[in-house]
């Protein structure tokens, strides 16, 4: 697939996808959907690959939303439809994503972008990074995750009010609530997001994987994330990474993961 609203650049052991409509102010249509979805994929099969940045284009934003123009004629069951498929497809499909994406919120990420950077396992803010669900200004509501990971991350009392006011929170305020992990200056925040994506690289990609998988199923009601994390944990005494990590520990140097 040839890209027109993303472009990759990869780096050691990382790749940085940047959402790049900035006369739409990265607002996510149709097409960037196709494309992330297409990208995140590919990048999770190439085993070098240890961490992927998640940004957008530009000093105004990560994600204004979603381009209104393409679902403003929708009827009930294209509604349906349009957040079924953009869960399954790429929201979901990240957040249960083997490989580790970081988003780096530089600027507005609101209602489509504030549940893409919340679909990635955690988020860095830029210090002028403003984050909102303004859906039911609209007269309709987030749906593409957003009524449910919001009070994963804040609670259910602060999604509520943020939901229902349309409001949006600045960066300190997410940093508060827990929403994004750190907050930096603009210059500073791929920067700091690759140091952070240096950190996860020198671990075991396998272990991460399986931590991943334990970490999503206790936010799942039908399933026990206990028996998940046992399972998970297991699995990995038989891995090549066990093997060597461990054997790295009682030889005194640092381990060198196989990935296998």
């Amino acid at each position: 697939m040839d890209f027109e609203n993303i472009y990759i650049e990869e780096e050691n052991n990382f790749a940085t996808i940047t959402i790049n409509r900035p006369s739409k102010l990265n607002a996510l249509n149709k097409r960037t959907i196709e494309e992330l979805q297409v990208a995140i994929a590919e990048l999770d099969e190439d085993a070098n690959i240890k961490v992927i940045i998640l940004t957008g284009s530009g000093e105004k934003a990560f994600v204004a939303g979603a381009d209104i123009s393409e679902f403003a004629h929708f009827s009930v069951k294209e509604g349906r439809q349009l957040a079924a498929l953009g869960q399954k497809n790429l929201f979901n499909a990240i957040e249960n994503l083997s490989t580790p994406v970081i988003a780096a919120i530089n600027g507005f990420a609101l209602g489509g972008g504030l549940e893409l950077a919340m679909a990635c396992h955690f988020r860095v803010a830029s210090s002028n990074a403003r984050m909102g669900l303004p859906e039911v200004s609209l007269g309709v509501i987030p749906g593409y995750g957003g009524t449910q990971r919001l009070p994963q991350l804040i609670g259910k009392g602060r999604a509520m009010e943020m939901i229902m006011t349309a409001g949006m929170i600045d960066a300190d305020k997410a940093f508060a609530y827990g929403l994004v992990n750190h907050v930096t200056s603009l210059e500073e925040l791929v920067p700091l997001c690759v140091k952070i994506a240096g950190r996860i690289s020198n671990n075991s990609s396998v272990a991460i994987k399986h931590a991943i998988k334990a970490v999503n199923a206790g936010f799942k009601y039908d399933v026990d994330g206990y028996a998940v994390e046992v399972d998970a944990f297991g699995h990995c005494f038989g891995t090549d990474d066990f093997k060597e990590g461990t054997t790295a520990f009682l030889e005194k140097r640092k381990a060198d993961f196989p990935g296998s």
